[in-house]
Formats: C-alpha cells, structure tokens, sequence
C-alpha cells in the first residue's frame, strides 16, 4: 500500500502565495506520474496539472503561469507553488501518485485552499 498525504493548505489573500506538498509513502516499487487535481464547492473536479518522473511539467490552462509543480524524488515528494492566487483558485486541492508494478493510482484525501478577496 501507498499513502499519499498532502500538506501546506490554508487561508491566503488574494494574490498572494501558497505552497502545497505531497509525500508518497509506504510500500513502493515505482512511482511514474504525480500531480494535483482540485474541487470548487459546487464543481467537478478538475486537473491542475502533474509531473513526470524525469521533470517534465504539464499545467491547465487555468494556471499556467502562475502555478509550478517541482519534485523531490529521493523524498518522493511533489510540491505545488501557487503563486497570484485568485479567488477561483479555492478549492480542496488532491494529489495523486500514479504507482507502477502494480499499476495503480493512489490519492491523498486533500488539503483546502482559501482565497479571500
């Protein structure tokens, strides 16, 4: 088993900045992708973005720019860097860890970010 657990949420004002973490722990042979999704009250969840094994970074469009995903792979630990935090940015924040052998996705259980206006 893998457990992913997130961490660094919390109130931020409005354009301000936040820094999310995410460890991967447990009994892992090999962790490929990681990466973020979030949940607005009242939305579907949706992707924010992930990073390969090797560095390479993929970003909604909704954060491009503004968001980066950064890695510490001996630690086996993605970081989300939230920077001109908006209002529609508050959302319960997940993080997934895509497991190989078996093939298997493991996800935190969130951590919530506020943004007040």
């Amino acid at each position: 088993q893998v457990q992913v657990i997130e961490s660094g949420g919390g109130l931020v004002q409005f354009g301000g900045s936040l820094r999310l973490s995410c460890a991967a722990s447990g009994t892992i042979f090999r962790i490929g992708d990681m990466g973020w999704y979030r949940q607005a009250p009242g939305k579907e969840r949706e992707w924010v973005g992930s990073i390969t094994r090797g560095g390479i970074a993929n970003y909604a469009d909704s954060v491009k720019g503004r968001f980066t995903i950064s890695e510490d792979n001996a630690k086996n630990t993605v970081y989300l860097q939230m920077n001109s935090l908006k209002s529609e940015d508050t959302a319960v924040y997940y993080c997934y860890c895509d497991h190989q052998y078996p093939t298997t996705t493991y996800w935190g259980k969130g951590t919530l970010v506020t943004v007040s206006s």
